[in-house]
């Protein structure tokens, strides 16, 4: 992705906006997100210079870390110092993560996925649903306490699914791209209509359906990526808002799941929901530790669960036939570990 002055960028989301008729708002607030600054502490990242220190931090293709964790070692590989990640800076969630899921999409796009419209996250009955009211307080979430905000406090074994919005308007179809400033138009409709709450705290997750092309990329180059924009707010205003792109991942089983090797946890229940945990989990740690792409990560641009994509520990297989590796919520998963930053580092599934 190439950096563009404001301006620019304004003028081409005002221009994408008169050509693209599916778009549910424009508005010269729903920007391209900002570029990601190289670390600050002078150490190049090397692993993915287009989009590690120029756009979104991408979770690549399961083929992607095979071929990177051959040239490279397992566990994202790449240095750092003390556990293998360092702090350059930025901000955190400290307190703890709110979650929305935004289910852009024409009917449910997981069994139990809630119908159109808007609602508190204790109403989605989907395995996503029930993953994110598992997830804060668990000894997985746990390992995100492992790291700091800048006065040294530790980040809050804390998330919160706050909120859902199902939204069944102006829906891309399967294959079409939807870029970065078509996501942040389509939120700030949520915002300015008040379907979606604005909160500084949360990650609104936009999940899609089919082979939806979230950033140009999915299934061929990432199967998800978080980062941050401008959008509009109710009586004129803008904020800086955190959002995952979480296209459908079981659309590109064996790069964007695992179910070519191994059955999914819940069986044939919902393979996309199984497959979707994994990416959220993902992206959900990475927004706590690493907001604005300025906090925790390592001297190749690896974030924590970067270090460790694409491994799952120990695992055992579930009464539907499939594998997973925890149980949260009494539901099985399989989502991959996450990067401990004690005791000298290393994946875990747990902490301590």
């Amino acid at each position: 992705m190439v950096t563009s002055p404001p301006n620019a960028l304004r003028a081409a989301a005002t221009i994408a906006c008169a050509a693209t008729l599916f778009l549910a708002a424009c508005s010269d607030t729903a920007i391209t997100p900002p570029a990601k600054s190289v670390s600050s502490d002078g150490a190049s990242l090397t692993r993915d210079p287009g989009i590690m220190a120029n756009g979104p931090h991408v979770f690549h293709t399961k083929q992607w870390h095979d071929a990177d964790n051959a040239a490279h070692g397992r566990g994202g590989g790449g240095g750092g110092t003390n556990n293998g990640i360092s702090y350059h800076g930025g901000p955190v969630l400290q307190s703890g993560t709110n979650v929305v899921a935004v289910y852009w999409a024409s009917s449910p796009i997981y069994v139990g996925g809630p119908a159109p419209g808007h609602g508190p996250g204790s109403s989605d009955a989907s395995l996503v649903g029930q993953f994110l009211r598992a997830l804060g307080g668990s000894a997985y979430f746990n390992i995100n306490s492992t790291y700091t905000d800048g006065s040294g406090q530790a980040i809050a074994n804390v998330v919160n699914y706050t909120g859902y919005w199902a939204n069944n308007s102006n829906v891309p179809s399967n294959g079409q791209n939807v870029s970065d400033a078509e996501m942040l138009s389509m939120l700030s409709s949520g915002f300015t209509s008040g379907a979606l709450t604005y909160d500084s705290n949360t990650l609104y997750a936009i999940f899609t359906a089919g082979t939806v092309n979230l950033g140009g990329g999915f299934g061929s180059q990432y199967c998800a990526y978080h980062w941050y924009g401008t959008v509009n707010l109710p009586g004129g205003g803008s904020a800086t808002v955190r959002y995952a792109a979480m296209p459908y991942d079981h659309a590109y089983s064996g790069s964007c799941d695992v179910f070519t090797s191994w059955g999914p946890a819940n069986g044939s229940f919902d393979p996309g929901a199984d497959a979707e945990v994994n990416t959220l989990a993902h992206e959900t740690e990475e927004t706590t530790t690493d907001e604005f792409g300025s906090a925790w990560y390592d001297t190749r641009g690896n974030e924590n669960a970067d270090k460790c994509a694409w491994t799952f520990g120990s695992t055992f297989t579930t009464s539907g036939g499939g594998r997973a590796n925890v149980s949260l919520g009494g539901k099985n998963f399989l989502i991959q570990q996450n990067w401990v930053n004690a005791n000298g580092g290393g994946c875990s599934m747990s902490w301590p």
